[in-house]
């Protein structure tokens, strides 16, 4: 039996480790070529190497999505190499905490530059394509999943920018889900709780001591990608809107 995403193309961006690796490895088994984008080109040859000696197709993309020019790229990288694009996972994100009033204000904007632009500057170039997928691609339905947190609902003491940007990729997608739902590009939410990856380890020493103490349980890498293959291989008139995903044990 063939895979569900058999002669179609990803995009996965943040590809490089933690949830975006995990993704691709997962489309990946389900037939996808998948193109990989990140800054830390050795980590996206490392995988793609991995994916190509179980059989998969990978296309690495040395990027940073934070700067147009460059998001454009990987999109249209990955539609010359790779002939399509069906799937775009907007994965690329940075968490760093800590009180407003003793933030410095580069990593306010780093994060509405990544979490927000970034994601805006690859849906953007992606659109036409996907459009295109949903109207003459093999499956005729084309995925763009966006990936938010559970503090895309729940603001909190020292959360207050990376939530604001969480809120408003949420905000984004359903507002275009409603403009593209007619066309058949699906556009989903996935939200993740305690995930075990590198995100927390950019903040401060100070903070990242005080989110070590918060967090318990956490999810695997693996167990995000695993809805968001869920998510792109439903049947063509099947769309999954959201999903958060939380540890049993994480009560917020």
């Amino acid at each position: 039996m063939e895979p569900v995403l058999a002669g179609t193309v990803a995009l996965i961006t943040g590809a490089s480790s933690g949830i975006g690796a995990a993704t691709a490895d997962a489309l990946a088994a389900q037939g996808a070529a998948v193109a990989l984008a990140a800054r830390r080109r050795a980590q996206l040859e490392e995988l793609a190497a991995e994916i190509k000696e179980h059989g998969g197709t990978a296309l690495v993309l040395e990027c940073d999505v934070t700067d147009q020019e460059q998001a454009a790229f990987a999109v249209e990288s990955t539609v010359a190499e790779l002939g399509r694009l069906d799937t775009l996972v907007n994965n690329a994100g940075v968490m760093l905490l800590g009180p407003a009033a003793e933030a410095p204000l580069d990593e306010w904007q780093r994060m509405v530059d990544l979490n927000l632009l970034g994601l805006l500057y690859c849906a953007h170039a992606a659109l036409p394509h996907l459009r295109r997928a949903a109207a003459d691609g093999p499956r005729q339905v084309a995925d763009m999943v966006n990936i938010s947190s559970v503090a895309g609902r729940f603001a909190r003491p020292g959360n207050g920018v990376y939530a604001l940007t969480k809120f408003g990729v949420g905000a984004f997608s359903e507002s275009l889900r409603q403009e593209l739902a007619g066309q058949y590009v699906r556009v989903s939410l996935v939200e993740p709780g305690a995930t075990a990856t590198e995100l927390a380890g950019h903040n401060r020493p100070e903070v990242l001591e005080s989110i070590r103490s918060q967090f318990g349980q956490r999810l695997d890498a693996s167990d995000i990608a695993d809805a968001i293959s869920y998510v792109v291989t439903r049947p063509r008139h099947v769309a999954v809107n959201e999903v958060l995903i939380r540890p049993t044990e994480q009560q917020r």
